[in-house]
């Protein structure tokens, strides 16, 4: 178990999650596949070769999944009762095959429940790909970013 209690947190802090995964098409693939999205923007090359993008596009569902997913050890692993919301999902570039994603959360908010239980922690999670003519951090491009809750055990009531 990796990720942190309720107390754990700090508002305004940022974590830098080390994790990175590079999408290949068979990831996005089987992610259409399993969801049943056959959108031919992510799944037919002459299609999609026609349009603005000029390749495949990864499903964005699947991109923000992936964020989620790189920060799950360093946030909520072990110790998150459920994720209450996922808001303000914006997708502001592209991913395709090939690229390379990495993420960074900042937490916005904290709170304990009403009956002091369990804490409420807020988010918000930004997903990147390695580009080096990006405008993001070390020249990398943003690709995906949103806010989310999670419900967090306390120590004092982890058993």
């Amino acid at each position: 178990m990796t990720g942190r209690y309720y107390e754990e947190f700090e508002v305004g802090e940022t974590i830098e999650h080390e994790k990175r995964r590079t999408v290949s098409e068979s990831d996005n693939q089987a992610f259409c596949d399993m969801t049943m999205n056959q959108q031919p923007l992510h799944l037919d090359a002459d299609f999609a070769g026609e349009t603005q993008f000029g390749e495949r596009l990864v499903n964005g569902l699947y991109t923000m999944s992936l964020a989620v997913g790189l920060t799950i050890p360093d946030t909520t692993d072990g110790t998150i009762v459920a994720n209450l919301s996922y808001d303000n999902v914006e997708h502001p570039n592209p991913v395709f095959h090939g690229d390379t994603i990495y993420a960074r959360t900042t937490v916005t908010d904290k709170h304990e429940t009403s009956d002091g239980e369990r804490g409420i922690v807020e988010m918000h999670v930004k997903a990147f790909k390695v580009d080096e003519d990006g405008g993001g951090p070390n020249g990398d491009t943003l690709v995906c970013e949103f806010d989310r809750t999670a419900l967090s055990l306390k120590r004092e009531n982890a058993e």
